[in-house]
């Protein structure tokens, strides 16, 4: 997925993608990467997701989506649980650039990560040298946090969509994280398609 506009407002100046996922930790639904290049001037507001209210977020993201040039990759369980959650978010970033850069049509200059390391090195499809890792980093690049907030969004819609269809599990309050009320239900109803049974406390429950 992605949207390019002809009047971004990129002109000559480097061209610097942020990125970030969402969805490592929790015990079902997808991992999400986003990766943004900024429009100029860029949303005012943003921020860490994690650090901004729902309606904040609701209201940026649009801004986003509309006005900036982006990428967006969603790996499911069934692969997470194939090559783990670590090399799945490798994956998920690396397909959010490759989808961002299709959309520019050109090379960026750097490509800045949320974290303390990049796919450089551990995905074979990752082809930017120039990737740097910055911890807390969707609160330092307005770039990153651009990525935060759309990679955040959009698992947090996939999460209240799966909740219509498997409602014990509180998806729509929780977006799959182990809560007290997702394990409970987990202890009630079992695992889901939805759920990654590579996760030990799916896996212990599936035995039970």
């Amino acid at each position: 997925m992605y949207h390019s506009t002809p009047d971004c407002g990129l002109g000559a100046a480097p061209l610097i993608v942020g990125v970030d996922e969402a969805g490592r930790g929790p015990l079902a639904g997808p991992v999400v990467a986003a990766a943004v290049v900024l429009c100029n001037p860029a949303p005012p507001g943003l921020d860490d997701s994690k650090k901004l209210s729902a309606k904040r977020r609701s209201l940026l993201e649009p801004q986003i989506r509309t006005r900036c040039v982006w990428g967006l990759a969603v790996v499911e369980p069934e692969e997470i649980d194939r090559i783990n959650i670590f090399q799945a978010t490798m994956l998920a970033m690396t397909l959010a650039v490759s989808r961002l850069v299709d959309a520019m049509g050109c090379e960026p200059e750097e490509v800045l990560i949320d974290g303390n390391m990049t796919p450089h090195g551990r995905h074979p499809e990752w082809r930017w040298a120039g990737a740097r890792p910055i911890v807390g980093g969707d609160g330092k690049e307005k770039c990153i946090g651009a990525a935060s907030i759309l990679a955040k969004e959009h698992r947090d819609r996939l999460m209240r969509e799966a909740a219509e269809t498997h409602p014990h599990y509180g998806w729509d309050r929780n977006a799959g994280y182990g809560t007290a009320e997702h394990m409970e239900a987990l202890r009630m109803h079992g695992p889901t398609p939805l759920h990654r049974r590579s996760f030990a406390p799916v896996s212990q429950m599936a035995l039970l």
